[in-house]
């Protein structure tokens, strides 16, 4: 991510952690049902790939839905794989 810290924006009213980087948007957007948060789509522009954003983007929301204590659905083929390589957060698996 160089050397800038990632500066992590929560929109519940719209259901998206995002941050703006190099002037582009990337984002997690997610929908709640009850207790449950589903992860819908991860996005980050092309140029910013392999930077570690869009990880970023995702620990943020599995922390806040820990600390909602929900359950989380990822829908989005990047947070399953997320989640797969990283075991301290399939707990949060609904």
């Amino acid at each position: 991510m160089g050397t800038t810290p990632l500066n992590v924006v929560h929109h519940p009213d719209i259901g998206r952690f995002e941050a703006i980087v190099d002037g582009l948007r990337c984002e997690v957007d997610y929908r709640l049902d009850g207790k449950t948060m589903h992860l819908t789509h991860t996005g980050v522009p092309r140029e910013l790939e392999g930077r570690g954003i869009a990880a970023a983007l995702v620990v943020a929301a599995l922390t806040w839905a820990r600390k909602q204590e929900l359950r989380v659905n990822p829908l989005c083929s990047y947070v399953q794989v997320y989640i797969r390589r990283h075991p301290e957060w399939q707990d949060l698996l609904a």
